[in-house]
């Protein structure tokens, strides 16, 4: 005895509505795209180890933070493809190094502390236009030239 084949499955007629992002999806894709990108960074770092080298440290962790953070450019968060991923990943990376870097010594605290009120701004707010959000970045970069 062969068992009922089921009936043959067949599209709704008509074309379906666009599909729409909501800000909830965009933040949540952010929070992602900055999560993996600093993942990623934590684990070259990790596997890279350090050479007993003075900028093994937490001021070589500072320094290249600060040198993520000043190839980030926020007007490449609503590029497409590869330079909007480059952004994301280069402000989680400076944000990821700069936490190492106050674990390390605390005299980084400031920098860390800017670096997450930047990434905050980005996740809770999606736009990085606004006055607040271009003031926590310039106080980020600020505390970048004071090392």
């Amino acid at each position: 005895m062969s068992s009922p084949t089921p009936p043959a499955y067949s599209a709704p007629s008509g074309t379906p509505a666009p599909a729409r992002r909501s800000h909830r999806s965009l933040a949540a894709t952010l929070v992602a795209g900055l999560v993996l990108g600093a993942g990623g960074v934590g684990t070259a770092w990790a596997l890279s180890g350090g050479d007993g080298s003075a900028d093994s440290g937490a001021g070589g962790d500072a320094r290249r933070s600060c040198e993520a953070l000043q190839g980030f450019h926020e007007s490449d968060l609503w590029a497409d493809g590869a330079k909007r991923d480059i952004a994301f990943n280069r402000l989680g990376a400076a944000a990821v190094l700069s936490t190492a870097a106050a674990a390390g010594d605390r005299e980084f605290k400031p920098l860390a502390e800017a670096m997450r009120r930047v990434q905050n701004r980005l996740v809770r707010y999606v736009d990085f236009s606004g006055p607040e959000a271009q003031k926590e970045l310039k106080t980020a970069r600020s505390v970048c030239a004071g090392l």
